[in-house]
């Protein structure tokens, strides 16, 4: 019986083999143990917007499950708006957003597959904000249309919607996440720009 070998993704075996060692020189971090790391991907998609007498009509609903479904790899958990806010006209248990949460090989393969395949599809594309951190070294973007995805089909989707991207980093701060997303590739904005 032949044992399976298993790699890992690519930009993980980057950022093991080449990220980590520059970490470690440039903020004197001499234990293991104080290395910052990606932890987990979130992206979601809003759906406030969509809602008609706080009903999601079923080709919203399908269209973005399938949306997600298709550039994660995972089907999304529907999130409920947990109070009513007028403002808003948001009912307290109506639906709200779409929520996919990535780990492991999948957190890998997903970042690199936006930083590689999506952003150079974004329609004057100048790179991405370096201000988008906040204090735990985690970094949000958004994108405003799914088509920058090469394997959404926009013949077949009846409606354009946008999603949030947040790259979750433990044991961080916004000078080292974006010193570890620089280093895999993430293009972010000159500051002449």
């Amino acid at each position: 019986m032949v044992a399976e070998t298993k790699t890992a993704p690519r930009l993980q075996q980057m950022f093991n083999d080449v990220v980590v060692p520059k970490l470690r020189e440039e903020f004197s971090l001499p234990n293991v143990n104080q290395l910052p790391h990606m932890s987990k991907v979130l992206v979601n998609s809003g759906i406030g917007r969509f809602l008609e007498n706080q009903k999601l009509k079923p080709e919203i609903r399908d269209t973005v499950i399938d949306t997600l479904t298709t550039i994660t790899g995972q089907k999304p958990i529907m999130v409920m708006a947990k109070r009513s806010v007028a403002n808003f006209k948001v009912r307290e248990g109506a639906p709200s957003a779409f929520v996919v949460t990535l780990r492991r090989d999948h957190m890998w393969h997903f970042v690199d597959r936006l930083m590689n395949l999506a952003m150079p599809r974004i329609k004057d594309f100048r790179g991405v904000k370096e201000t988008a951190f906040d204090k735990a070294g985690n970094y949000s973007m958004g994108l405003t249309e799914q088509a920058v995805w090469p394997e959404i089909n926009m013949a077949r989707v009846s409606f354009s919607h946008g999603m949030n991207i947040n790259i979750c980093f433990e044991q961080s701060n916004p000078k080292m996440s974006r010193f570890i997303l620089q280093e895999l590739g993430m293009p972010f904005a000159r500051k002449d720009d």
